[in-house]
């Protein structure tokens, strides 16, 4: 078994934000990431597929196939967007580290042609870093 990792690059901004709690409530569990309106990132993502290597092409996965399949699939919808507001597959979910990375295993999961989805690894900053390896 084998790993291949691609890493891609996007910037977005988001508010932490529960509807359903108080103001008071949001800031203290949120704090400044509750700021009315929002604050940035500049994410790193890597996806790792996982798989054997076949003798015929000796790859996982071609690179620039997965390459594209990230960039048309969550990279595009994502990049230079505020996620609560402007993307549709984050709509009425707090739009934490982690429940991006969940939601970007949901759209690439099915698209990767060969190997398997394996994990998502997304860097909301230097020191902030959350992996989610499926549901």
């Amino acid at each position: 078994m084998v790993s291949v990792i691609r890493k891609a690059h996007f910037c977005a901004s988001h508010r932490l934000h529960n509807p359903a709690w108080s103001e008071e409530r949001n800031n203290r569990v949120f704090g400044k990431c509750n700021n009315p309106n929002g604050h940035g990132h500049n994410y790193t993502l890597e996806v790792t597929v996982t798989g054997d290597v076949p003798q015929e092409t000796g790859m996982v996965i071609d690179l620039k196939v997965l390459a594209e399949i990230i960039e048309r699939e969550v990279i595009d919808r994502v990049d230079h967007k505020h996620l609560n507001l402007d993307v549709d597959f984050m709509q009425g979910i707090i739009p934490t580290a982690e429940n991006i990375a969940i939601a970007f295993w949901k759209i690439l999961a099915p698209k990767i042609p060969s190997g398997k989805l394996f994990a998502i690894r997304l860097y909301e900053s230097e020191n902030n870093i959350v992996e989610y390896r499926g549901e």
